[in-house]
């Protein structure tokens, strides 16, 4: 059984606990890198950040929220009470945030940016590369650390459909322009035209079917904290 990919344990409840939030899915990866090669890791990351057109694979990929690779050295790692905290290692801490499937992300990640998976993770210990993905996924699962708490303030929006919430809010801002200046015979027109060209962005958000039993218990879990089933307030 996979022991990172299923779901946590809330120790304060008692109960398990989803990565999954709506249709979004919150991944953390946290893997060791030796210090005397991390350098290059630094390096690579300044590059993807002056270089962004290398990066059009993953900015091309829609279910993604957000990701982000941060190197954390030994002197970086707070002192929450436990004491100071002896590591011969940098670590790679992941991030992200997307829609779909565990599964479905890995898949779109190794097909999208192979080559550029493998230079995010150069200096990981014992990395297998993007592609075989088997290895890769073993990988990942075995380095991914789950969510005690995670929090969705648009839990039935995916990323297209939060762009295009924002597409129907120019328009409308649009019009309330035109309406101040236009005949009614020239806002008739104007406004047949913005919904022509806006009429994709018109769907109804919403919570998609269950993919998994982790969306299904972490519906259940959820609905303790909310006071109806709206998901769009």
């Amino acid at each position: 059984m996979n022991p990172a990919r299923p779901k946590a344990v809330n120790s304060a409840q008692g109960t398990f606990m989803s990565n999954i939030a709506g249709k979004a899915y919150a991944m953390n990866v946290i893997t060791p890198s030796s210090p005397r090669i991390t350098w290059t890791n630094r390096l690579l990351f300044m590059a993807a950040r002056g270089l962004p057109r290398n990066l059009l694979g993953l900015l091309g990929l829609s279910i993604i929220h957000f990701a982000r690779w941060v190197i954390i050295r030994p002197k970086d790692w707070p002192d929450l009470g436990q004491g100071k905290q002896n590591l011969k290692n940098d670590y790679v801490l992941f991030c992200s945030n997307f829609n779909g499937t565990w599964d479905q992300y890995i898949d779109a990640f190794s097909d999208g940016i192979p080559k550029g998976l493998n230079l995010f993770w150069y200096s990981a210990t014992k990395y297998p590369q993007s592609i075989p993905i088997t290895d890769f996924k073993r990988y990942i699962t075995y380095n991914q650390i789950n969510t005690d708490f995670y929090y969705n303030a648009t839990p039935g929006s995916a990323q297209r459909d939060v762009k295009a919430g924002l597409r129907v809010y120019d328009a409308v801002l649009e019009l309330a322009e035109a309406h101040k200046t236009q005949t009614p015979e020239e806002f008739a027109k104007t406004y047949r035209t913005a919904m022509f060209k806006i009429q994709h962005s018109l769907g109804e958000p919403g919570l998609g079917p269950v993919a998994s039993l982790d969306t299904e218990r972490a519906d259940i879990n959820r609905g303790a904290y909310r006071s109806d089933d709206s998901y769009g307030a």
